[in-house]
C-alpha cells in the first residue's frame, strides 16, 4: 500500500500531493474485496490469461486467428482449465461459481479464446449437462471436456434470434425407426451465427420443435453428429456456410447449418425435462409448455451471468490504461508559465473517467451477487423455481447495462487517450471491436430488459391479485394523491423549504445514501406503476388489441427496466459499503458510490424535474456536487484502479507502462535545463505582453 506520506512529493509524481488528513485507499485489501467469493480461482485464471500463449496476436488473417484460437483451446485443457462445472466422476469439480469466475477472466488475453471456450464448455458442454441426462453424459461429456468433439450450440436461426421459441427447424419423430428427422424447412430456419460451425465443430445440440403423433411440443435441444472425425467434411444431409469476416472475434468460425431430413436416434433427445418413447408417446415433469420452455432454458444462463462478468473485466482494463496514461501525459500550460498539466487534472477528464469508474465498481459488486446467486441455484443450495426466476430476472437485468458499459468506457477512454488511443498497441480498438456484438450475445440488450419489464409489471399485479375493492381504491387515491403532490411542485417546495434556500443543504439531502436510495427507488416504483396502471386490463383484450397496449408502452416499459437494474447495481455498491472494514478506503467507495448515484440522477434529472421529485434549487445542485467528488476523487484514481488487480501482462498497453512519463520528465528537464543556461529562445507573446504593460503604465 502507498502511504499518504510518500505522495506528498513534487509535480513531477503522478499522484497529486494531498493534505494530511486525506484518506487513503489499502489497494490490497480493496482488491482482494474485489476478487470476491473465488478469489483463489481469479488468481489462478488470471496467473494462466497472463502467459503470451494466450494473447491476441494483432494483425493475423482471419485464418490464421481461428487457427492460434482452436490451438488455444488445447492449452486451456492441458491446463485443467475447463473442468470446474462438470461432474466430479467425470474429472471435474462441479464448481459451478468458480467455473464463471475462471471463465471471464480470459477476456483480458483473448476475447475470442473467451468466447470460443464459451461455445465448447459454457453452451455446447453446458446444454449435454443440463439438459441430458446421465447416460448422455457418459456419451459425451468425456469428449466435449478434452476436446476430441469440438462443438456447436446451434439454437440460433437466420430468421429468429432472441424469439426462441418461434425457431423453425423441426425434429420429427419417426416411429417406424425409433428416429427423430431433424430438418430445416426453409432458408430462413438456418442456423446462423453458430461458433465452431463453419470449420471445427464435430457435433452440434441443436434446437427444434419436437413434433410426435402430429402434435408440436415446443423446443427441445438434440444431440447431432456434424461432421466425420477423420475427413472434417459434413454428414449426408447437412450442409453449412462460412459467416466469414466480422466485426470483431475473428478467432472464432462463425457459420451457418441446414438439415435436410436429416434422421438421428431417439436417444439423442437430451430428455431431461421432456422425452418420447420408442412408440412416440410424449412425456414431461412439467406439464405447462411454457414453463417448460423457461426451464430449458434458464438452465443455460450462464451465458448471461459469464458474459456480464467479462464485460466488467474489460472495462476495468480499459479505465486502468487510460487513467495511468492520463496521470502521466501533459497538455497545455494552464496554470503555470511553464508547467503543463497532466490530463487528469483537467476537470472534463475527471468526468470523462471517473463517472465510468464508478459505474464499473457498482457493475463488479453487482456481478458478484450476481455470480452468487448463479451457484446458489446451480449447487443445489437454493434451487426453487422461485430461485431461478430470480436469477433469470437479475443476469437478464444486468447484462445489458455492463456490455453497453463496457463499449461505452471502451470508446471514451480512447477518445481520452487521444491519437495513441487510437492505436491497436493499446488495444481500445481491438477491445471494443471484439466485445461488440457481447450486447446481441445470449439475448439482445433490450429484448432483455423487456424480459425485466415484465417481471416488474407481474411482480406489481401480483400485490393486488387478492386485494379486495377497498384495498384497491385506497391505493389508487393515495398513487393520485402522491401524483398531485409531485406535479403541482408542493414536493419541490417543500425541499426548498428544508434547504431554507442553501445549496449546501440541498448537496448534502443529495448525498446521504437514503435520499439517494429514496430518489432511485421512488423512479423505479413509479415507472412500473404508471405502466402497471396504463396497461391494466390489456389481458383481457382481443390478442391484437393487447399487443398494441402494450406496444404504446413498450418504451417506457424499458426505460423502467433499466432504472430497476441501475438501482440494483447502487445496492450492490452500498452493500459493499457495509463489507468495508477499512476506515480510508471506506471513504473513498462512498464518495465513488455518491458519485454513481448522482449521476444516474443527473442523468435523469428532466424525469425528476418533470415528475416534481426535486426542486428546481435541489436540482441545481447535483452537478457542483459531482464535481467536488471529482476533486475528492482524484488523489485516489491510480490506488483505484490498481486495487483491480491486472498486471502489464494483462493490459498489454504501451502507454500504460510508464513510458509515457519517462517521455514527458525528459521534455521537462530539457526545457528546464534550457531555462537554467539562459540558452532558451525568447517567447514572442511574452515580449508583446511585456510591451503592453509598459505601454499602459506610461
Amino acid at each position: 500500500m502507498t502511504e499518504v506520506a510518500d505522495r506528498r512529493t513534487d509535480t513531477t509524481s503522478s499522484r497529486p500531493a494531498t493534505a494530511g488528513t486525506q484518506p487513503a485507499v489499502d489497494v490490497a485489501a480493496l482488491g482482494e474485496q474485489l476478487l470476491g467469493k473465488w478469489a483463489d480461482v481469479r488468481r489462478q485464471a488470471r496467473e494462466l490469461a497472463a502467459r503470451p500463449e494466450l494473447h491476441k496476436a494483432e494483425g493475423l488473417t482471419h485464418t490464421e486467428h481461428r487457427q492460434r484460437t482452436f490451438g488455444q483451446l488445447r492449452y486451456l485443457v492441458d491446463n485443467n482449465a475447463v473442468h470446474r462445472a462438470f461432474p466430479a466422476a467425470l474429472g471435474g469439480s462441479d464448481d459451478h461459481g468458480a467455473n464463471i469466475a475462471g471463465f471471464e477472466e480470459l477476456v483480458t488475453a483473448d476475447p475470442s479464446l473467451q468466447i470460443k471456450a464459451g461455445v465448447q464448455w459454457g453452451l455446447f458442454g453446458s446444454a449435454v449437462l443440463h439438459l441430458g441426462t446421465e447416460e448422455h453424459h457418459r456419451r459425451w461429456l468425456p469428449g466435449i471436456m478434452n476436446l476430441d468433439i469440438p462443438g456447436c450450440f446451434a439454437m440460433t436461426e437466420t430468421g429468429h434470434g432472441s424469439d426462441v421459441a418461434s425457431i423453425a427447424t423441426t425434429a420429427t419423430y419417426d416411429a417406424g425407426t425409433q428416429e427423430f428427422v431433424i430438418h430445416t424447412p426453409f432458408r430462413a430456419a438456418w442456423k446462423d451465427y453458430i461458433g465452431n460451425a463453419a470449420l471445427d465443430g464435430l457435433g452440434a445440440v441443436v434446437f427444434a420443435q419436437l413434433i410426435t403423433r402430429g402434435m408440436n411440443h415446443g423446443v427441445h435441444a438434440f444431440y447431432v453428429d456434424l461432421r466425420d472425425p477423420d475427413t472434417k467434411e459434413f454428414l449426408a444431409g447437412i450442409g453449412g456456410e462460412d459467416d466469414g469476416l466480422k466485426g470483431g472475434l475473428n478467432g472464432i468460425d462463425n457459420g451457418r447449418l441446414h438439415f435436410s431430413n436429416v434422421r438421428i436416434p431417439r436417444t439423442n433427445l437430451l430428455n431431461r425435462y421432456g422425452d418420447v418413447d420408442a412408440e412416440g408417446n410424449y412425456s414431461s415433469s412439467i406439464a405447462s409448455p411454457g414453463r417448460r420452455f423457461f426451464t430449458m432454458l434458464g438452465t443455460l444462463v450462464q451465458g448471461r451471468v459469464s458474459l456480464d462478468g467479462a464485460a466488467v473485466a474489460a472495462s476495468k482494463i480499459a479505465l486502468k490504461t487510460a487513467i495511468t496514461y492520463a496521470t502521466e501525459r501533459r497538455q497545455f500550460t494552464s496554470s503555470s508559465l511553464t508547467e503543463e498539466e497532466v490530463l487528469l487534472d483537467y476537470q472534463r477528464h475527471q468526468r470523462r473517467l471517473f463517472t465510468r469508474l464508478a459505474t464499473t465498481y457498482a457493475a463488479a459488486f453487482a456481478h458478484e451477487q450476481l455470480l452468487q446467486k448463479f451457484d446458489d441455484v446451480f449447487s443445489g443450495a437454493h434451487d426453487t423455481d422461485a430461485d431461478r426466476q430470480d436469477l433469470e430476472t437479475l443476469a437478464a437485468a444486468l447484462k445489458p447495462l455492463s456490455t453497453w458499459h463496457a463499449l461505452d468506457t471502451l470508446q471514451e477512454c480512447r477518445e481520452a487517450c487521444g491519437g495513441a488511443g487510437f492505436l491497436i498497441e493499446n488495444r481500445f480498438a481491438s477491445l471494443r471491436a471484439d466485445l461488440d456484438v457481447y450486447v446481441t450475445f445470449e439475448g439482445d440488450n433490450t429484448v432483455l430488459l423487456q424480459l425485466v419489464a415484465k417481471r416488474l409489471l407481474a411482480d406489481y399485479a401480483n400485490e393486488f391479485r387478492n386485494v379486495n375493492f377497498g384495498v384497491l381504491a385506497r391505493y389508487v387515491v393515495n398513487q393520485a394523491a402522491g401524483t398531485a403532490v409531485h406535479r403541482t411542485g408542493l414536493r419541490g417546495v417543500a425541499q426548498f423549504v428544508a434547504d431554507t434556500g442553501l445549496p449546501q443543504k440541498a448537496a448534502i439531502a443529495l448525498r446521504d445514501e437514503e435520499s439517494q436510495r429514496a430518489l432511485l427507488t421512488d423512479r423505479v416504483q413509479s415507472m412500473v406503476a404508471e405502466a402497471g396502471t396504463a396497461l391494466r386490463g390489456a389481458s383481457k383484450l382481443p390478442q391484437k388489441e393487447a399487443a398494441a397496449v402494450f406496444n404504446r408502452h413498450q418504451n417506457e416499459l424499458i426505460d423502467a427496466a433499466q432504472a430497476h437494474a441501475e438501482l440494483l447495481q447502487w445496492e450492490a455498491f452500498t452493500d459493499a459499503l457495509g463489507q468495508c472494514t477499512d476506515p480510508g478506503t471506506k471513504t473513498v467507495l462512498t464518495w465513488l458510490r455518491d458519485l454513481f448515484g448522482l449521476s444516474l440522477i443527473e442523468k435523469n434529472l428532466s424525469w425528476y424535474l418533470m415528475n416534481g421529485r426535486l426542486s428546481m434549487q435541489r436540482a441545481r445542485t447535483v452537478g457542483g456536487y459531482i464535481n467536488r467528488l471529482l476533486v475528492k476523487i482524484r488523489p485516489h484514481a491510480l490506488d483505484l484502479v490498481d486495487s483491480f488487480g491486472y498486471t502489464q501482462d494483462h493490459l498489454r498497453a504501451a502507454i500504460a507502462t510508464g513510458a509515457e512519463k519517462v517521455r514527458q520528465d525528459e521534455a521537462r528537464d530539457f526545457y528546464r535545463a534550457q531555462r537554467a543556461s539562459g540558452s532558451a529562445p525568447v517567447d514572442e507573446k511574452s515580449v508583446l505582453a511585456r510591451k503592453a504593460r509598459d505601454a499602459r503604465r506610461s
